[in-house]
């Protein structure tokens, strides 16, 4: 039954309107009070199914855009995101959405101007990808107003977001990534920047080992947690990017025996501090025992060794990247990379290196003809052939 129209007494009827079944069963409804005869009430009811029917409100919810965005945050978003998404939630909310759609009332906003807020994002120069995460949180903002029964269709739902241009992937070849492990045997972060270009794990997971998570007799590192900085100063630990980052990597053997050095020189480093060390365990600190930081890091340390060694001035994430690209160029099978970059799926891994996969198709093709016809197994890859400064070819 779409509505029901009950009477309550003279002249006063109870209208109740199916709104559908919340994620348990239970069936919700719309009740609306209607003074007059019953055929006030049927009128009410016949409109409130239209608009039902064409999507919108049924019963304006009172406030502005901004009004409601603030109790969004508070009672919905706080609670449950980590500290750092809720600060980049204020930001993009407060620089993008707010000065546009903030005084509007919120239950009358619809795709048309969110859409024309977009496009107008595009024209000053904001990327895609910032656009589609200010987009994901107004449409998570707007599902919440549908849950709590403020607004019964979603208006970034009709909304289409420009489309993203994959940028060509930043990466060391061979003989470049030599090179780089060269120049950072002298520097002060040198081995943590090893550690990142052999193991392929992220900034915030590197940053955020601790001795008890290193097996220096087995060569390994779990990874069980990351490091985030705050907006505005301080930082935290949380558990991993998702579930499956949480895995146990293999170290080079040289790596597992320089950590062994390393660590001997921060118990000298720890004892001479005394009181002003705080021992947070960390594998990578600073002079006072706290993570290093990470923007001092890429923007200083980092890029010095890169003009130090006449490579290209690649992104620290890029080191991610280089270790994936070479891992999967030199044959090591795409689920063993996969499970060593934390990837969700070998599918994940794939579409993001899909630029390594044309040689490979080539060298299996050639593999199984070889084991076929009786011939001589083509030699392996060859790696690192360099077409464009700090991209690789796999030729």
């Amino acid at each position: 039954m779409a509505g029901q129209i009950i009477s309550r007494g003279k002249d006063t009827w109870l209208v109740r309107l199916f709104l559908g079944r919340d994620a348990n069963g239970k069936r919700n409804y719309l009740n609306k009070t209607v003074h007059g005869n019953k055929k006030a009430a049927q009128k009410w009811l016949t409109k409130a199914l239209r608009d039902k029917d064409l999507g919108v409100t049924i019963e304006p919810a009172q406030g502005t855009l901004n009004e409601f965005l603030d109790k969004w945050l508070k009672e919905a978003a706080k609670g449950k995101v980590r500290r750092k998404t809720y600060a980049s939630y204020e930001y993009n909310l407060g620089r993008y959405i707010r000065p546009v759609l903030g005084l509007r009332p919120f239950a009358k906003i619809g795709p048309m101007e969110i859409q024309s807020l977009y496009n107008g994002l595009l024209e000053s120069g904001l990327s895609a990808r910032t656009i589609e995460y200010t987009n994901m949180m107004l449409k998570q903002a707007f599902r919440q107003a549908i849950n709590w029964r403020l607004l019964i269709y979603n208006p970034c739902d009709g909304v289409r977001l420009p489309r993203k241009v994959r940028k060509e992937m930043q990466v060391f070849d061979a003989d470049q990534s030599r090179r780089f492990l060269a120049a950072c045997k002298s520097e002060k972060h040198g081995l943590l920047l090893e550690v990142a270009v052999t193991t392929g794990l992220r900034p915030s997971e590197y940053l955020a080992l601790k001795w008890s998570d290193l097996d220096i007799g087995r060569q390994t590192a779990s990874v069980n947690r990351s490091l985030d900085f705050l907006p505005g100063g301080g930082w935290e630990f949380n558990e991993t990017k998702k579930p499956r980052s949480r895995r146990t990597i293999k170290l080079h053997s040289n790596i597992a025996h320089t950590l062994q050095e390393h660590k001997t020189r921060q118990d000298e480093e720890k004892r001479m501090a005394g009181e002003n060390w705080t021992n947070f365990d960390l594998v990578f600190a600073n002079e006072h025992g706290g993570p290093v930081d990470r923007h001092n890091l890429a923007n200083r340390d980092f890029r010095r060794i890169l003009a130090n060694a006449s490579l290209p001035q690649i992104r620290l994430y890029d080191l991610r990247h280089t270790f994936a690209t070479l891992a999967l160029a030199a044959g090591v099978p795409v689920k063993v990379v996969s499970e060593q970059l934390g990837h969700a799926s070998a599918a994940l891994t794939l579409d993001i290196y899909s630029h390594v996969l044309p040689h490979m198709q080539d060298e299996a093709v050639a593999k199984v003809e070889a084991l076929l016809m009786g011939k001589a197994e083509p030699k392996h890859v060859k790696t690192g052939e360099q077409h464009t400064p700090g991209t690789l070819r796999l030729s």
